[in-house]
């Protein structure tokens, strides 16, 4: 007897839990005061960035590979080296990302899954000492 395996994807609820953390991260980066360093490195238009962040974050969950499909593998550091990330950049972008998660996924346990790795990465991402 075989096993079935449940990702994080499946876990919190598949497509339309992910388009709800993606869509309420780039709210929150949009609107709230205290994320305008990080909204500044992004372009006018947030529908890019959030359309390439939903596709990123469905595979990172396990689901279908949609970003890797599109284009290749993420390079996540060296794609973003355009954009001047420091301290302050990286940590308006957790904030809105860990509000995002905690308004949208209900399960904790899921949550603190979903946020060591994503913390992690952003320190990863910051790539100036002092904004």
């Amino acid at each position: 007897m075989t096993e079935k395996v449940t990702t994080l994807y499946e876990a919190i609820g598949g497509d339309p839990a992910v388009r709800a953390l993606t869509n309420r991260f780039y709210a929150l980066m949009d609107t709230l005061p205290e994320a305008s360093n990080v909204r500044a490195v992004h372009p006018p238009s947030l529908e890019g960035s959030e359309q390439k962040f939903y596709e990123y974050m469905t595979g990172y969950l396990g689901g279908p590979p949609l970003y890797t499909d599109k284009r290749g593998h993420p390079r996540l550091r060296s794609r973003h080296f355009v954009a001047e990330i420091g301290p302050v950049e990286r940590d308006e972008w957790l904030l809105c990302f860990r509000r995002a998660l905690d308004e949208t996924i209900e399960s904790q346990t899921l949550r603190d899954l979903i946020w060591a790795p994503v913390e992690r990465l952003a320190h990863h991402m910051q790539n100036k000492e002092e904004s």
